[in-house]
């Protein structure tokens, strides 16, 4: 009998709870440190992180209308404010890991306090954050897979109402070599926001170029090449602020030839950022080697970009008083 848990397969630290490891046949598929003060370091791009108080881009770095009036947040990224701003939630160090069980799986609580007027935003929000950790058999394979589910709650009494849009931002690489190149992709959409010089998005939708969906697509050493966000959900006014009770989705299925790997991402959320890594330039440090473009690939299982700022979308990112945040998203891989 094997004895294997599956909590063996994971590694977590209390800054932003990022995820540090996750084993599939023995193989590292996140980009890490092997230390944690390195994740503290300037140049380390969201390693594993997780993501708020809002995730992705905030046009003009300002919420236009909130509460009645406007927000100014940190412009981290151009003129844009990115992943909740220069200290986002990722940079700050979560409670926990608070052992406990989840739907009769091993799971870890980590929980964080966001103070009213935390880079901005308003409200005192508390995040609550469970990691699942499961072995599925499922068709004679044995996937080794991490749940992923958020909780936010506007817990204070200063305003009626705030913004919220939390997701993982690991970089992941399932081949057996230092780049992306050669693994092959399989979208469940190629319906994507299209964005502006500044990567924000114009209110079209359109399929991506050179991207199929539900069709298998091989990356290159340098393209496809994108960082957008592909919208499963294309009916944003279904969307609502707890998407939990949601049917779990495919977002996207990977292989790697080379280190037999798969790995796939389902969600309950209306969207994903698909981000393949060309910015990444990480220096030889902690005994790792440099990092560099597409070494890693995020699938950021999110609400739409922007919506905020967009009085047709702003309903799935504002929070009101009783009212949760929620969604759920799972990472899971297997090796042939």
């Amino acid at each position: 009998m094997s004895t294997a848990k599956a909590s063996d397969a994971f590694k977590f630290l209390p800054q932003g709870a990022l995820i540090q490891e996750f084993l599939i046949g023995g193989h590292n598929i996140v980009l890490s440190f092997p230390s944690p003060a390195s994740y503290k370091s300037p140049r380390n791009p969201f390693f594993g992180e997780n993501i708020g108080r809002l995730a992705n881009r905030v046009s003009g770095a300002k919420i236009n209308n909130l509460n009645g009036k406007s927000y100014e947040l940190a412009a981290n990224n151009g003129p844009n404010s990115l992943h909740g701003g220069k200290e986002g939630w990722g940079k700050k160090d979560f409670q926990g890991p608070e052992k406990c069980e989840r739907g009769g799986k091993e799971a870890v609580l980590y929980k964080y306090l966001s103070k009213d007027g935390e880079e901005g935003y308003p409200g005192t929000v508390e995040l609550r954050m469970w990691y699942v950790m499961g072995l599925e058999k499922e068709g004679g394979v044995e996937k080794t897979s991490l749940e992923i589910e958020y909780e936010v709650e506007l817990v204070g009494d200063e305003v009626e109402e705030t913004v919220v849009g939390v997701t993982n931002h690991s970089y992941f690489n399932i081949s057996d070599g230092p780049t992306l190149e050669g693994t092959v992709v399989n979208l469940a959409t190629n319906l994507h926001q299209v964005t502006d010089a500044h990567d924000i998005p114009t209110g079209e939708i359109k399929p991506f170029p050179g991207m199929p969906a539900n069709e298998d697509f091989t990356l290159g050493a340098k393209e496809p090449d994108p960082d957008h966000c592909f919208i499963l959900n294309d009916d944003p006014a279904s969307v609502k602020i707890d998407t939990r009770k949601e049917p779990m989705q495919r977002l996207i299925s990977l292989y790697h030839p080379g280190s037999k790997i798969h790995f796939e991402t389902l969600s309950t959320e209306p969207a994903f950022q698909f981000y393949t890594g060309r910015g990444i330039d990480v220096p030889e440090m902690d005994g790792m080697p440099a990092r560099g473009p597409r070494s890693g690939m995020c699938i950021e299982a999110s609400r739409y970009v922007n919506a905020v700022n967009d009085e047709k979308l702003r309903h799935m990112v504002v929070l009101k008083k009783g009212e949760k945040f929620g969604s759920r998203t799972i990472y899971r891989g297997w090796k042939d």
